[in-house]
């Protein structure tokens, strides 16, 4: 029996490095970054910080690591912070904001658009006691917002949560793993994105192509305090060049998002036309209301169809190594269960 050929829609970070960006790979030009810096590391740095408008960018293993780096340079223990429901530092990353940062977080709920927080509500949230009950210092945004269905903020309303945040005392931090999403869905540039937050962290790894890493940024100053932070995490690494190379061709990659945002219509709107019930996707993300998750994904899995549970529901998420073509084979491949 012949086995079905599989299309991966579990994540956009299943991604693999090409052929090119292989090569550019193979060839970097490399030093030791915890040394005396890599040249490669250096650039990409740089390159990151001019796309999103800020002074200094760092290279880190992983999102999650840049995460846990700018929340352990703004918190100190006992400190609170809050972020959007189902935010991905509350609900995936192992409680490290907790466990390592130190802090104690707090999850504020949507308003009337899923993923997106209302003024007032950060207002409220940002409470603070006499000195014996909880400080509120941070408020950590995420865009896109990835349980949300990779909901989109755009600048103004963007602005607006910065301003609320600096009026109460807040520092902010932006969660941007999938910023470049945002930044293609609303055809705006990333830095439009950034305006007036401390710190950032993007990933290169989602969507791009690249095999890992990302890059936390905010003033020089903030990063000269990060890099020893990102040492202390074991996230030092010596000959970075290598996987910076990939990163420097993942940022020229950026355009190519639109492509997964459209198949990613294309296949919310197939599967409603099947009888299923969807999201409507901003980006890349979609999001399936099943009663049970894992027997849906059992079900798809036998079609050679991949998804992960999210919160109740099935993910499926289109990216760069899935082609339109593959798009409508999966609608075809999921008309079949209903046949």
């Amino acid at each position: 029996m012949t086995k079905v050929r599989e299309i991966d829609l579990r994540s956009d970070a299943v991604t693999q490095p090409d052929e090119p960006m292989r090569l550019a790979m193979a060839r970097a030009e490399v030093g030791d970054d915890v040394l005396d810096r890599d040249p490669t590391m250096q650039a990409l740095e740089e390159r990151a910080a001019d796309l999103l408008g800020i002074e200094a960018t760092l290279w880190v293993p992983s999102a999650t690591m840049g995460n846990l780096v700018a929340l352990m340079v703004h918190l100190r223990r006992g400190d609170r912070f809050i972020a959007p429901r189902g935010a991905h530092v509350l609900d995936d990353e192992l409680g490290a904001p907790a466990w390592l940062a130190g802090g104690m977080p707090e999850a504020v709920d949507w308003g009337a658009w899923p993923g997106r927080l209302p003024v007032e509500t950060v207002r409220q949230a940002a409470r603070n006691a006499p000195y014996h009950m909880l400080r509120t210092t941070l408020l950590c945004l995420e865009n896109t917002h990835n349980a949300a269905g990779g909901t989109v903020t755009p600048p103004d309303e963007h602005a607006k949560l910065v301003a609320t945040a600096r009026d109460v005392g807040l520092r902010v931090h932006l969660d941007g793993a999938r910023l470049w999403h945002a930044s293609v869905a609303l055809s705006v540039p990333p830095a439009a994105l950034t305006v007036g937050v401390d710190t950032v962290q993007v990933c290169l790894s989602k969507g791009l192509g690249a095999p890992m890493g990302g890059l936390v940024g905010g003033t020089s100053a903030f990063v000269q305090e990060a890099r020893r932070v990102r040492k202390m995490l074991g996230g030092g690494v010596r000959q970075g060049g290598i996987v910076a190379a990939g990163g420097l061709m993942a940022l020229e990659r950026i355009p190519d998002l639109a492509n997964d945002h459209v198949n990613a219509t294309k296949l919310a709107t197939g599967l409603k036309e099947i009888g299923w019930e969807v999201n409507e996707p901003e980006t890349n993300i979609v999001l399936v209301s099943t009663p049970d998750a894992d027997a849906t994904l059992a079900v798809l899995k036998k079609v050679g169809v991949l998804g992960v549970p999210a919160g109740g529901r099935v993910r499926l998420i289109p990216h760069r190594d899935v082609t339109t073509k593959d798009i409508t084979e999966v609608l075809s491949r999921v008309a079949t269960l209903h046949a």
